[in-house]
């Protein structure tokens, strides 16, 4: 029988690790499966192991010299002024023993992600650990070494030849998926960020539309820093609906940064949980409407990782099961058992309360100036239904 869902997880998955210190830390994966067990809404049934991506599946984007260098890399027998020029070694991609494997391993979860809904064994499926969205060909970038879901689209086309619709909701730009398909027509990205004028990577801009066939198939929607929820999801609810209705896909992807929340420490936006409650809903919508609910969903950022990520990846699994109405407070076990570790007062809601953040003194000309943008990149849309 198709299952509803199916969640991608192993506790190998952890051993994508920078050092302690290092913003990006996948232990905000045990914090989220254990909040979704918490409240009994994942069953043992639901886990499918990541499997390791082959060399040649890691070739269907990256170069091979790359790989054979992050393989040295995480073996101690790459010299650093080599491992620089593959932006290895770097204060944001530091090198650590295995990296190869590891990384393989968070590609691969997303390949058994996209087998699974392909196969149509199950109608979505979720992979948290993958959504290392800033991977390029030959070179890592920030925190991400091998690209998973540039790998999987690719892998999507090949293998099904299927027409792959990319939705990138990280408050950082989706570079390394849009230039891996800037020149394709038969994959299109969206990607929903934060103005790059003061973000990494700083690019993602509004008249960046692809190149050749690929013109008219890539959409950014640069958002001014400190843009609150109602701004932010008028922005994607209008967009991912029009794009969806143009592109007609037979996949989605979607990548759930969970970094645009207000508490995030590497981002400037003033998003509460509000969004990540709507996201995965109305992705939901759109896989039912356009792919008979085809639907793989990645993680990425997210570096609030006690108060933030959980409940936000959550919320992916439970749209995805049909329980997205959850809301009270947070299980009582969950906050006891993790409270003690963590460096922050954890939350005692699904949902945000009133006044996290002061009142955002230029809102009105935030807003208005997210309407334009979205207006500018949906004008080449509009004219063509005219």
């Amino acid at each position: 029988m198709k299952k509803e869902a199916v969640f991608v997880y192993s506790d190998q998955l952890l051993s994508y690790k920078f050092s302690d210190n290092h913003p990006f830390n996948q232990f905000r994966l045990t914090l989220t499966i254990d909040l979704l067990q918490k409240i009994n809404s994942i069953q043992e049934s639901d886990i499918v192991p990541p499997r390791l991506a082959s060399s040649e599946e890691l070739k269907l984007i990256h170069d091979a010299a790359y790989v054979e260098a992050v393989q040295k890399a995480g073996n101690g027998e790459l010299p650093i002024d080599t491992a620089e020029g593959y932006g290895l070694g770097t204060e944001d991609t530091p090198i650590f023993k295995g990296m190869h494997e590891a990384s393989a391993l968070l590609v691969g979860g997303t390949l058994t992600a996209a087998d699974w809904v392909m196969q149509e064994k199950a109608a979505h499926a979720l992979h948290l650990g993958g959504g290392l969205h800033h991977g390029f060909r030959g070179k890592a970038s920030g925190f991400c070494i091998y690209n998973d879901s540039s790998v999987a689209i690719k892998y999507l086309q090949e293998k099904y030849q299927a027409r792959v619709l990319y939705i990138d909701t990280d408050a950082h730009h989706g570079d390394g998926v849009q230039w891996s398909f800037y020149d394709d027509p038969n994959v299109c990205t969206l990607s929903i960020h934060e103005t790059g004028r003061y973000l990494f990577p700083g690019t993602g801009n509004i008249n960046e539309r692809g190149q050749g066939k690929g013109y008219g198939f890539s959409f950014n929607l640069p958002l001014d820093a400190f843009t609150e929820d109602d701004s932010w999801l008028e922005a994607y609810e209008t967009s991912i609906w029009e794009v969806a209705d143009f592109f007609k896909p037979d996949v989605i992807l979607t990548q759930n940064g969970a970094d645009a929340h207000f508490y995030d420490p590497l981002t400037h936006l003033s998003a509460t949980m509000n969004i990540y409650r709507r996201i995965p809903e109305i992705a939901h919508q759109v896989a039912h409407r356009y792919c008979d609910g085809r639907w793989i969903a990645v993680g990425g950022g997210g570096y609030d990782i006690w108060r933030v990520v959980p409940r936000a990846w959550s919320y992916i699994w439970l749209a995805m099961t049909n329980h997205a109405n959850v809301s009270g407070s947070l299980p009582k076990e969950w906050i006891e058992k993790w409270q003690p570790k963590a460096p922050v007062q954890l939350p005692a809601g699904w949902d945000d309360p009133p006044g996290i953040y002061p009142a955002i003194p230029r809102k009105p000309e935030i807003e208005e100036k997210n309407r334009l943008t979205l207006e500018k990149m949906l004008y080449p849309l509009r004219q063509q239904k005219k």
